[in-house]
């Protein structure tokens, strides 16, 4: 099994990753270098986990020769061009959410990763958990059964000290607000479990907090397959919870509440009859646990570098992610219900924020 060098670009979220995810795996990834503007907190982290190089320029990590993966995150406007600029120099890439800032960024990065030597994975980790892989894997089996709706709730909370970071809450350099930074993730998994969305029609709102994007939504979709979907989010909530509900022909889905990993057990999977509880066994006997966020996606992503498979989460379904948040947004924007794919033509492929006033 091949070791993977890494570099962490962002001892912020960073963190988690190197704590969950690479410490984790000792056997496929060691932490080579660090890469972060504030030295206080450079210094801080590499200590803590005893990472032999801390490095505050992003361009030194390009011309290590002995480094395999460059772990990017940064505050999301930066995404572009680091992502691009290690694809060039032959590196592999993990990028945090969200990837870029519009469809037309996404289609460069997936043109640039077809050139390069590196492949990329955006980073999508409520996948990985016991009970949404379980739920995966019945449905991908066909026990399931058709599917007929699906309701996803994302009620969190953020104040004043979230916001006080100064890239946070505002278009230019978050990207968006709570459909962008924080739903991006259940929405993610509504896809991931139930395909691909084909009409959309939304509405936000700023009710929380007193910044340029928005903190709280509601959404009515329209699946591919023709279920229909529910989407709510706000970042007010007293309490936290991540909640998906699924209903298919021959099983019901519901999540565990846990807010940032809910593909963690427990999960209720609620059989419709004594044949479809049957079935439910028969597929999941012998199931191996799956580990849980960054862990899961990590090892998954590790394994395919080295069978040269398709990575667990793909640049076709992180764009797929980022083409409802275009959707989301113009149908908010116009009232209007919005219909997938988005082409380059539409007015929102190129960005999804809001365009600013002309000032006189």
């Amino acid at each position: 099994m091949t070791i993977r060098t890494v570099a962490v670009v962002g001892a912020g979220i960073g963190r988690s990753h190197i704590a969950e995810g690479y410490m984790a795996l000792p056997e496929q990834f060691r932490v080579l270098a660090l890469c972060d503007i504030d030295p206080k907190r450079l210094q801080s982290v590499s200590a803590e986990f005893g990472i032999p190089r801390a490095v505050t320029e992003f361009h030194e990590l390009l011309t290590m020769p002995d480094l395999d993966i460059i772990d990017i995150c940064t505050p999301p406007a930066l995404h572009l061009e680091q992502a691009l600029a290690a694809l060039a120099a032959g590196k592999h890439v993990v990028c945090e959410k969200p990837l870029v800032g519009s469809l037309a960024d996404a289609d460069r990065l997936i043109a640039a990763e077809r050139e390069s030597a590196g492949r990329l994975l955006p980073i999508f980790q409520y996948r990985y958990g016991n009970g949404l892989q379980k739920a995966r894997h019945l449905i991908a089996a066909g026990i399931a059964g058709k599917p007929y709706l699906a309701t996803v709730e994302t009620a969190w909370t953020r104040r004043a000290a979230y916001y006080a970071v100064p890239w946070r809450g505002r278009y230019e350099t978050e990207l968006g607000g709570a459909l962008v930074a924080h739903a991006i993730h259940a929405h993610d998994l509504l896809t991931y479990l139930m395909g691909p969305v084909a009409s959309v029609f939304a509405r936000t709102d700023t009710r929380v907090n007193p910044v340029e994007v928005e903190d709280t939504a509601t959404a009515s979709l329209v699946m591919q397959s023709g279920a229909l979907a529910s989407l709510s989010v706000t970042l007010g909530s007293a309490r936290e919870i991540s909640r998906l509900r699924l209903c298919f022909e021959h099983v019901t889905f519901q999540s565990s509440l846990t807010p940032y990993a809910p593909g963690n057990d427990p999960w209720q999977i609620i059989p419709a009859s004594a044949a479809a509880a049957q079935a439910i066994d028969a597929a999941l006997a012998g199931w191996r646990f799956v580990k849980p966020r960054y862990a899961g996606l990590f090892a998954a992503y590790h394994e395919a570098l080295d069978a040269g498979s398709p990575l667990p989460v793909t640049m076709a379904e992180a764009r797929q992610s980022l083409e409802l948040i275009t959707a989301l947004y113009h149908s908010a924007a116009t009232g209007q219900n919005v219909t997938l794919p988005i082409a380059p033509d539409h007015p929102k492929y190129r960005s999804w924020r809001p365009i600013p006033p002309v000032r006189s």
